[in-house]
């Protein structure tokens, strides 16, 4: 079982003036592959995002992040920026893929930023905010983010082979 957390970047979450709903959807997904360790809701602060995102990587040491909300157009929508400023390593494929997918049920999917990462040996994976992108989204990528992990954590290397 992998160890995630899950970060919710949401002003008016972080204000109480909105439920954070799509947590609920990313646990309900990923309880069959891991356990959720960590949560936290801040607002659409990059500087704040950030650190959290290193003391999930850092300090606690979790294997997957897993963000919701920020992707957008809006000039609060951060998230992307945080997490390019902690990561290592970009790993475009996954968000291309979450694009591509979900293009055929919304066409403005095209104007979401999500982005994802490694810093040290913790996947980073932007969502988006609503519950129905975070669904559509996350069921595209999430056996494959099983798969780069157990890689990353030097439990597999084979990834030509077939699954």
């Amino acid at each position: 079982m992998i160890k995630i957390a899950i970060l919710t970047a949401s002003d008016k979450g972080s204000r109480g003036e909105r439920k954070d709903t799509s947590s609920q959807v990313i646990r309900d997904m990923v309880s069959k592959v891991g356990e959720v360790i960590a949560y936290t809701l801040v607002p659409d602060e990059r500087k704040l995002i950030s650190q959290k995102l290193i003391e999930f990587c850092d300090d606690m040491k979790v294997d997957l992040v897993l963000t919701t909300g920020g992707t957008g157009f809006s000039p609060r929508d951060v998230t992307p920026e945080a997490t390019k400023a902690v990561i290592e390593k970009e790993v475009p494929g996954i968000p291309e893929a979450m694009r591509m997918v979900s293009f055929k049920k919304s066409p403005q999917s095209v104007l979401s930023r999500e982005i994802s990462g490694i810093r040290g040996q913790t996947l980073i994976v932007n969502l988006p905010g609503s519950p129905k992108g975070v669904k559509e989204n996350l069921e595209v990528v999430l056996k494959q983010l099983v798969h780069g992990i157990k890689i990353l954590k030097g439990q597999d290397a084979e990834c030509g082979k077939e699954e």
